[in-house]
């Protein structure tokens, strides 16, 4: 079991919205948890489960914007998940923890309260960066959080598929340069994939990639224009802010859903 985490920050997301307390240093929560909240289509009365919360960020962030969901915030390192129960607490918003390797087996989600086709959504944002590409982080848990195996984004996307219901969504943030790896996870049991790419500036190459899938969809691939988080003056832009803020949702929101 790990240690508790006791030298933490409290720093405030949505525009103020939402108060998180998170580790001082190690894998911390940014844009990219806010982004994929913004992109998650959840519904009041949906169990909305949050694959590698870390300290909840993107799962809380999607129950401050949509009332009454049975959220549950899935995380291995059990000092970052007594955090992610920590904020829940603080920021009055009614959340079940579960500490899990998402690489268990069936019987240890089944013991965890997620068994198959139990979730209405899963959002996950998976560790992204390639082992062969990028130097390692010395800190253990910015380097798990960071960090892809070969096999990582399978295994997420398994264990996705595992716990939705027929018609259920996933949304997930990866590297836009491995778009190729998300469509071959997600080849087997998933479709109806909308993508929508974001960008850090006007005619830069995106860097971020959001992705919707049904459990068992068969529409076509859709394709969102994509989002430019700063203005050509470095300033973030007014469509960014307004996200980041919780003041505006992302159109992977409005998928189409069959549950």
């Amino acid at each position: 079991m790990s240690d508790p985490i006791t030298d933490v920050t409290e720093d405030l997301f949505l525009g103020g919205q939402l108060l998180l307390r998170q580790p001082k240093r190690g894998h911390r929560a940014g844009h990219d948890a806010m982004l994929l909240a913004a992109a998650t289509p959840a519904r009041p009365g949906d169990r909305v489960v949050d694959f590698g919360a870390g300290v909840g960020a993107a799962g809380l962030a999607v129950a401050r914007r949509v009332a009454a969901i049975d959220l549950i915030l899935v995380e291995i390192d059990g000092g970052v998940a007594s955090l992610a129960g920590q904020n829940a607490t603080l920021n009055r918003i009614e959340a079940r923890v579960a500490v899990l390797d998402l690489a268990s087996g069936a019987d240890a989600f089944a013991a965890a309260g997620l068994g198959p086709d139990s979730a209405d959504v899963v959002l996950m944002n998976p560790p992204f960066n390639d082992a062969l590409r990028h130097r390692a982080s010395p800190d253990a848990g910015r380097q798990a959080a960071h960090m892809a195996s070969a096999q990582a984004l399978e295994t997420w996307s398994h264990a996705a598929r595992r716990v939705l219901k027929s018609g259920g969504v996933l949304t997930l943030i990866w590297r836009a340069d491995g778009l190729a790896e998300i469509l071959a996870a997600l080849v087997r049991g998933f479709g109806s994939v909308e993508m929508l790419p974001v960008h850090p500036g006007p005619g830069a190459a995106a860097i971020r990639v959001l992705v919707s899938a049904i459990k068992g969809g068969r529409a076509p691939m859709i394709v969102h224009p994509g989002l430019v988080l700063n203005e050509a003056s470095g300033r973030a832009g007014a469509e960014a802010q307004a996200i980041l803020n919780g003041e505006a949702v992302l159109p992977l929101t409005k998928v189409s859903r069959r549950n």
